[in-house]
């Protein structure tokens, strides 16, 4: 099982060339707590021998004072959970990665964390997988979190499944208990897109039955191994070489006589001689190479990283994206996706984010929220918010035209990840569905206007004798943090209420009977400033 090769030793040059060729699977596993995930892969790659002789000596010493298998055994879930906090604890709270290959394919494992706190993680996870393997106990079948993580697989575009129902040696190796699990399962994802192909094995990790050797203790169990299961799932036709698209990263002019488009293929095959468009401009032009560091090639197809030159000197620059003239993807400033949250403070819907598509970045808001998703049970939610872990289906509103395909049909041009403007954190992760099925834009509410700004709109009156001056050092440090705000030295309450309408922040210097009011003859703009952020005005 072990990928050691004779090559190794007499021609290293050709081992390298022929682990080059190998196909690549990248795979997760997920499920509830305790199901045994990272126990699986460190039986995984035990069993298979992928492990260094320091790598199983560090373990072994480690089992001594932090295993969970008890006396005398070796752990093999500490392979994987290398944080000080998991192995107090026995849990995964971090994704973790381990890469190794065998004679027929390479392997990359994501382990992900069973805590529904850790949903966001396990999404990440999935996000570059082609196979999603979800460990079910067999002393407590179908769990809550099986369906959560089924429901993100199935959202992500997974389309095959292992369903590894694990510890099967507490449940006195039972066929009627396998069977019991796997009839609940099927149930549950009958009604989940995209999960056609999936497939049922019991084993147990902590003993290796059915992970990379044959179980004699299961002789009712016929079908493959985990490890056969990896080894020959059919993944070639996963890609999409229908539908030809390529972002521009760079733009590469090294000289006078040469000017290339760089990127990576997203989906679809280029060749020499397509007739091209460049979108959102809409230029077309003809590919006239396709070049790489090793040379020129003939056609290009996902995930080949080219170069693109055309026969025509048009303008393209990052962003841009190159489809082929007769398959155009949507163009426009407004979609609907599916949205998982990531971040602790909620999404706030017509707060302004930054979006990035591709190799395009833009920014924009979420302008609706149609409904939240129970990921537990499918069922959909009104919801005005979405929480840490939550997922919704919203629609989002930019601020130029992007170029997208549905999620389910091209994952490069049919995802996005959603910044936060202030913090440049990754706060959230979309799948897009469509264009907007909106056909009606409502009126702007003084509430959505406020979201944009990340604040309240109210009136604050300043007395004192320092009024002027406070006034407008107030204004210049809202504004710097982001918010928008005015000062009004008149009496107008007509243009109070219009201010407030617009969901802004007024300071008025003139007598007026506004929402709040502070002194400046003891109170500074840095005080007001604090004063508005503890009562909650400004986030």
């Amino acid at each position: 099982m072990s990928h050691q090769s004779d090559l190794i030793s007499s021609d290293i040059d050709a081992y390298l060339a022929q682990h080059e060729r190998k196909e690549l699977l990248r795979f997760l596993t997920c499920g509830n707590v305790d199901d045994g995930k990272s126990t699986l892969i460190g039986r995984l790659l035990y069993d298979s021998k992928m492990i260094y002789e320091d790598q199983l000596a560090a373990v072994q010493s480690d089992s001594v004072k932090s295993g969970t298998t008890g006396a005398g055994k070796i752990d093999l879930a500490l392979l994987v959970d290398g944080l000080q906090a998991e192995r107090e604890q026995g849990i995964t709270i971090d994704v973790a990665y381990r890469y190794f290959s065998t004679s027929t394919r390479k392997f990359i494992i994501a382990d992900t964390p069973g805590h529904e706190q850790y949903t966001r993680n396990m999404a990440t996870g999935a996000s570059t997988c082609d196979l999603a393997v979800i460990l079910i106990d067999a002393r407590y079948g179908v769990q809550t979190q099986t369906k959560r993580h089924s429901f993100i697989a199935s959202l992500l575009g997974l389309k095959h499944i292992v369903v590894a129902i694990n510890k099967m040696d507490l449940v006195d190796y039972s066929k009627a208990t396998y069977e019991k699990i796997k009839t609940d399962y099927l149930d549950f994802v009958n009604n989940l897109d995209g999960l056609n192909d999936i497939h049922f094995i019991p084993l147990s990790a902590l003993d290796g039955d059915n992970v990379v050797n044959k179980s004699e203790k299961m002789p009712w169990y016929t079908g493959k191994t985990m490890m056969e299961t990896l080894e020959t799932v059919e993944i070639a036709g996963d890609e999409n070489f229908q539908d030809p698209r390529f972002p521009v990263q760079y733009v590469n002019r090294p000289n006078l006589n040469f000017r290339g488009f760089c990127g990576t293929v997203a989906a679809g095959i280029f060749h020499k001689g397509d007739k091209i468009t460049v979108l959102p401009s809409g230029k077309t032009s003809t590919i006239k190479s396709i070049v790489t560091f090793d040379g020129e090639l003939e056609q290009a197809f996902p995930p080949q990283a080219i170069t693109l030159t055309l026969d025509d000197e048009i303008d393209i620059s990052r962003g841009d994206t190159i489809v082929s003239s007769d398959n155009l993807p949507s163009v426009a400033d407004k979609f609907d996706a599916n949205i998982v949250w990531m971040a602790e403070s909620a999404l706030t819907p017509s707060k302004q984010y930054i979006l990035k598509l591709a190799t395009r970045s833009v920014s924009g808001s979420i302008t609706n929220i149609q409904h939240r998703i129970d990921v537990n049970t499918l069922e959909h939610h009104d919801a005005k918010k979405l929480q840490l872990n939550e997922i919704g289906l919203c629609t989002v509103s930019v601020n130029a035209p992007v170029v997208f395909d549905a999620y389910h049909r091209s994952k490069g041009t049919g995802s996005f990840i959603i910044i936060d403007r202030l913090t440049n954190v990754t706060v959230g992760a979309g799948m897009i569905t469509g264009s907007s099925s909106e056909l009606e834009l409502s009126h702007v509410s003084s509430e959505e206007r406020a979201a944009r700004f990340a604040q309240k709109a109210v009136s604050i009156a300043l007395t004192g004798k320092n009024k002027d001056s406070v006034a407008y050092q107030l204004e210049r440090k809202l504004f710097d943090n982001g918010h928008a705000t005015i000062v009004l030295t008149s009496h107008l309450e007509e243009a109070i209420t219009v201010v407030k309408q617009a969901g802004l922040i007024c300071i008025c210097t003139a007598d007026s009977d506004s929402d709040l009011s502070f002194d400046t003859d003891t109170l500074s703009a840095d005080d007001i400033h604090l004063a508005l952020k503890d009562k909650n005005i400004i986030h």
